[in-house]
């Protein structure tokens, strides 16, 4: 039993060490990314074309197929070919008729979302990038989108970044592989098609707002708390203060008249949605989602993009930030704990099926 206490104490004091260290590590990339996060220099765009991604694979695979000789004669013949092409483009002119010549372009842009729709300002640095050059006539965005929604504010954001590109006439794709619920749905619903995955998560069009009070803990220890404002309606809810009927009713109206608004943005852009069966807060699956309209068609964004690879050149478009160090360390510290915790996670989950 002592060993055990010892132990116990030992553990205590290396997880509050842990603990404390993310949390200063945290501070300081916080800090960091603040001071970099209004710098046009603090970053670059990536630009890959993955038709030669997917043709590598390919190749990649239709060698390993092969016998030695006919492996050999594949290499020969697909040097030749790439010695005419470099030939060919080098001895092309580069004129205004060139590039109406030119193949249509599919670029393809990236969101992850987190609850406050934190790669909007890395989405709309890359939007910019291909507004400039893009053609309305024949070009087309595809936005691969993953998010459960968040902050309302935020992700307003990140849909009117979306609508740049609806309103400079250029036709706008999202696939959804995983899950486009709530904000992230106000996002997908902005393009001319959403395609999604069999089992991907779609629709949540609802509002949701939630906060712990203390007000009875805070009375029972003979602690005040008050709250002093200019203005009926400047604070309807409190955390530590005592919550009215008035306010939470406020409060209350607040919330449906964004719920009202949300509705009529979806709306607008999906006239065919019967908004009234679909705005009640649930979520549909891929499937169930294309019965009801929130998606246009089921497919997964490879499937898409590789198709696309026959018609058009699909170039990757991607901003990335230069991480300073200790953003770097942070990040690295983040997804080893990540990483530990989901081992722990799923070895306690096999432990209870055995």
């Amino acid at each position: 039993m002592e060993f055990l206490t010892e132990y116990g104490l030992f553990l205590a004091k290396a997880v509050t060490f842990v603990v404390a260290a993310v949390i200063l590590i945290s501070v300081i990339v916080s800090a960091a990314h603040k001071e970099r996060e209004d710098d046009d220099d603090a970053g670059e765009l990536k630009i890959a074309k993955l038709n030669e991604k997917y043709h590598k694979l390919r190749e990649a695979i239709q060698a390993k197929l092969m016998s030695d000789s006919e492996r050999k004669s594949f290499v020969k013949q697909n040097k030749k070919e790439q010695r005419a092409k470099k030939k060919a483009d080098k001895s092309r002119k580069k004129t205004d008729a060139a590039e109406a010549e030119r193949k249509p372009r599919v670029y393809v842009l990236d969101f992850d979302g987190d609850i406050k729709a934190s790669d909007t300002d890395t989405m709309r640095r890359a939007i910019t990038a291909v507004l400039s050059v893009a053609d309305a006539k024949k070009d087309e965005v595809v936005i691969r989108l993953e998010s459960g929604g968040g902050l309302v504010h935020s992700y307003g954001l990140a849909a009117a970044q979306l609508d740049r590109i609806r309103s400079k006439g250029i036709h706008l794709t999202a696939c959804v592989d995983k899950v486009a619920a709530s904000g992230g749905y106000m996002m997908a619903c902005v393009a001319d098609r959403i395609i999604a995955s069999p089992f991907a998560i779609l629709g949540s069009i609802g509002v949701v707002a939630q906060l712990p009070n203390f007000h009875r803990f805070l009375q029972k220890n003979e602690v005040d708390f008050e709250v002093l404002t200019a203005g009926e309606h400047k604070r309807t809810m409190t955390v530590f203060g005592e919550n009215t009927e008035k306010g939470r009713q406020k409060f209350l109206e607040d919330l449906e008249d964004t719920h009202v608004l949300f509705k009529e943005y979806v709306s607008e852009r999906r006239p065919d949605v019967d908004i009234a069966a679909v705005a009640n807060g649930d979520i549909w699956f891929g499937k169930r989602a294309l019965d009801v309209k929130l998606v246009d068609e089921i497919k997964t964004s490879d499937e898409y993009l590789i198709e696309a690879c026959d018609r058009a050149d699909v170039i990757s478009v991607a901003y990335q930030r230069k991480r300073s160090l200790p953003e770097k360390l942070g990040l690295a510290t983040s997804s080893a704990l990540e990483h530990t915790v989901w081992k722990i996670l799923s070895a306690f989950r096999n432990q209870k099926i055995q």
